[in-house]
């Protein structure tokens, strides 16, 4: 499981997840470039630990940013082997109050950001694999939420971004599983900066919500030992790894020729005495911890 002689991005790396993230990758060996939008002490933590690493400030939802991540990397230390998609920004508000701007900020940052720093390092990766012969070193952790899974109803443009990265996580694993990348997605509940509205002030002693219980599971999705695991979402947080099973069918409707009257009868009468609450929401995933908390990331 070790990452000697492997070189990793982490986006988002300056605090909360992005921080111990990079701090796990550089403990198991990789070398690391960490991006963040101001000055980060990452850095200097990563060298104490005896690793290198170096720093590229900017917003990763800019295409120069994005570029110079890959640069880095390749120009720096000699290569890519792992890219962790973690920064982000909230603008929580109702979907009837949002403006243009908190929309497009937080699908910017978040989907956008994904999509930039993927694409960069699976142009990489398939320039390797085809030089040496059909297959190269790739993997790809992406940072979703439980969010989209909920419909959080105060968070309409966090949530559609998060699904857009599941959905660009699942693309990612089949479109570059031929040149031997693999490409998963994390569901987390970690108490950062751009949380502390929602999970307020940690307990005393040990936080069921601190990031350094999710960084595991990313430095060994980033490991050759997870190389049969790929195109998955896990939930993840305190002593907990939930693997999500994918939307399944409940009921079908089949007619020879549909009609509105046809439809009433048969998918009407389906819902005829079903709670209107009950939704496409996966709202029962915040059983999986008998004392979890109420909210996601």
């Amino acid at each position: 499981m070790t990452l000697a002689g492997k070189v990793a991005i982490v986006t988002g790396a300056g605090a909360g997840l992005g921080r111990a993230e990079a701090l796990a990758l550089a403990s198991a060996g990789a070398d690391l470039v960490v991006n963040d939008v101001a000055d980060t002490d990452v850095v200097d933590e990563i060298a104490a630990l005896g690793g290198n690493a170096v720093l590229v400030r900017g917003d990763v939802s800019d295409a120069d940013t994005a570029k110079a991540l890959t640069a880095e990397a390749v120009d720096r230390f000699g290569g890519l082997h792992v890219v962790v998609n973690n920064a982000g920004v909230l603008r929580d508000r109702m979907l009837f109050n949002m403006t243009d701007d908190e929309w497009d900020l937080v699908v910017r940052v978040h989907l956008r950001g994904h999509f930039l720093v993927s694409r960069n390092a699976a142009a990489y990766w398939r320039g390797q694999a085809k030089a040496n012969g059909g297959t190269t070193y790739g993997r790809v952790v992406n940072t979703a939420s439980e969010a989209f899974l909920f419909g959080s109803e105060g968070q309409p443009n966090y949530a559609a971004a998060k699904a857009g990265i599941t959905a660009l996580t699942l693309a990612t694993a089949r479109g570059l599983a031929r040149y031997g990348v693999r490409a998963n997605a994390i569901c987390p509940r970690a108490r950062t900066a751009m949380t502390a509205a929602v999970f307020g002030a940690a307990p005393a002693g040990v936080d069921p919500l601190s990031p350094e219980h999710v960084a595991p599971l990313v430095a060994y999705l980033a490991s050759p030992a997870a190389d049969r695991i790929s195109g998955q979402v896990f939930v993840v947080y305190g002593g907990m790894v939930a693997l999500l099973a994918p939307p399944t069918v409940e009921a079908r409707f089949d007619s020879t020729q549909w009609t509105q009257e046809a439809l009433d009868t048969a998918v009407g009468a389906y819902f005829a005495d079903r709670d209107p609450k009950r939704t496409f929401a996966a709202t029962e995933l915040m059983t999986l911890g008998e004392d979890g908390p109420d909210a996601t990331r």
